[in-house]
């Protein structure tokens, strides 16, 4: 490690010191769940802000309520490089999802102010304030608003309490129709970098640090009921069967022998529901949901369709009906090469060894790629890799090569326009 490296060791400390004091900021007391605008966001919110300003940086909060600490460039009208990810968890959750993609940055702009250096372009620091779709059940809301592609019909969404996005916004100062002066200008934007937990096994199965992401798959969902006849568990003879939760069983067999041996494909029946089952019961209905990703579309696309034609199959062989409703559908994202380099680069020049891998989780980088370039570094998950669970570790080591990688990659940054 290089001299000049050594100055940033402390980073990963500290990074992990702010990630247990943003933990406090929880709805539930015990486990950490911080969800869109409710006061223990809000306190979150106003924590970020208050290190942003120690940092040096100008700090705003736009109508999304997304909190943005500007690094001033050399000259005040600098281009912008984008870094940042959301400070919103899923309920019970771990503390690096998101937050990580905020403090690492923040660390690394603070050292900076010590330093007194500036570079040919501002940094901005974002923390998007929803991203996972928790209280509203819409995703991606902060990023999507910094992108200018929110979506207006989402703020008649409702929360378990009945209160509608727009009300809650409303109430906290936040004003839907000032969501559109929270879009960047792309002419001022030279990037978008996530700094991001992995969120899976991967880089801690090969004994890797970080990784630079490929892709963020794209995703196709189902919910599906299959509709068969229900009957005595004793005197239904097997051949006579129009067994609903045996046909839905097969379906989910089959993904999991499609999705297998095919690089980034992958197929999950998460949910397997046989509603008013007995143990004495053919079962006559079963509801299952299917979830396909892939790193390329044509991959996911053809995976879907082989899928489809399968259920076909089985539906005429069981004699059973299936009725599936599409829940989602997103297009993959490519990280733009030219990015992926010198992230590359930034790895291989801290001697840390280097790995491509594609991102199965959406992020707020999907949103961004709307209006620039985007990149991703991965960060080394512990525990197996587990997220979304207070469980999800990582290591003050890995997060201090991060932040090494993360200033090689700002000090050495060349812009280049979006073609």
């Amino acid at each position: 490690m290089s001299s000049k490296m050594h100055s940033y060791a402390s980073c990963g400390s500290q990074i992990m010191n702010r990630a247990d004091v943003l933990a406090q900021h929880t709805e539930t007391p015990g486990m950490l769940t911080r969800t869109y605008l409710t006061p223990e966001h809000h306190s979150a919110a106003a924590q970020l802000a208050e290190w942003m300003c120690a940092a040096g940086m100008n700090v705003r909060r736009d109508m999304a309520g997304n909190v943005i600490g500007r690094y001033e460039g050399l000259e005040p009208d600098a281009p912008t490089l984008l870094t940042g990810s959301h400070f919103d968890t899923v309920r019970n959750a771990g503390k690096y999802d998101g937050n990580l993609g905020i403090l690492l940055p923040l660390a690394c702009v603070e050292q900076w102010h010590a330093a007194g250096k500036r570079f040919p372009f501002a940094i901005e620091v974002i923390g998007f304030a929803e991203e996972e779709g928790v209280r509203f059940k819409a995703t991606l809301l902060g990023s999507r608003a910094a992108a200018g592609t929110f979506d207006m019909a989402v703020l008649d969404n409702l929360d378990d309490n009945g209160q509608s996005m727009r009300e809650v916004m409303t109430a906290s100062g936040f004003h839907p129709a000032g969501l559109a002066k929270a879009a960047y200008d792309p002419a001022s934007v030279l990037g978008f970098v996530e700094v991001h937990i992995e969120q899976g096994p991967v880089l801690l199965n090969e004994g890797l640090a970080l990784g630079v992401v490929t892709a963020i798959s794209g995703a196709t969902r189902f919910m599906v009921e299959v509709e068969g006849l229900a009957g005595h568990a004793g005197t239904s003879p097997m051949g006579m069967r129009r067994d609903a939760a045996m046909a839905a069983a097969e379906t989910g067999l089959y993904i999991e022998q499609r999705c297998q041996g095919i690089p980034g494909l992958v197929g999950t029946v998460g949910q397997f529901n046989v509603p008013n089952g007995a143990a004495n019961v053919v079962p006559g209905k079963a509801v299952f949901s299917i979830d396909i990703r892939a790193e390329r579309d044509a991959v996911r696309e053809q995976a879907v369709v082989d899928v489809l034609a399968q259920i076909e199959r089985i539906a005429a062989r069981r004699k059973v009906q299936f009725n599936l409703r599409k829940t989602h559908e997103a297009a993959s994202v490519p990280c733009a090469p030219w990015l992926q380099q010198q992230l590359a680069d930034s790895i291989t020049d801290c001697d840390v060894a280097l790995r491509h891998l594609p991102s199965g989780a959406g992020h707020d980088a999907m949103a961004m790629a709307a209006i620039c370039d985007v990149a991703m570094l991965f960060v080394r998950c512990g525990n197996g890799g587990i997220s979304h669970h207070p469980d999800e570790i990582m290591t003050a080591e890995d997060a201090t090569l991060a932040a090494q990688a993360f200033v090689h990659f700002v000090e050495h940054f060349q812009s280049r326009r979006r073609a």
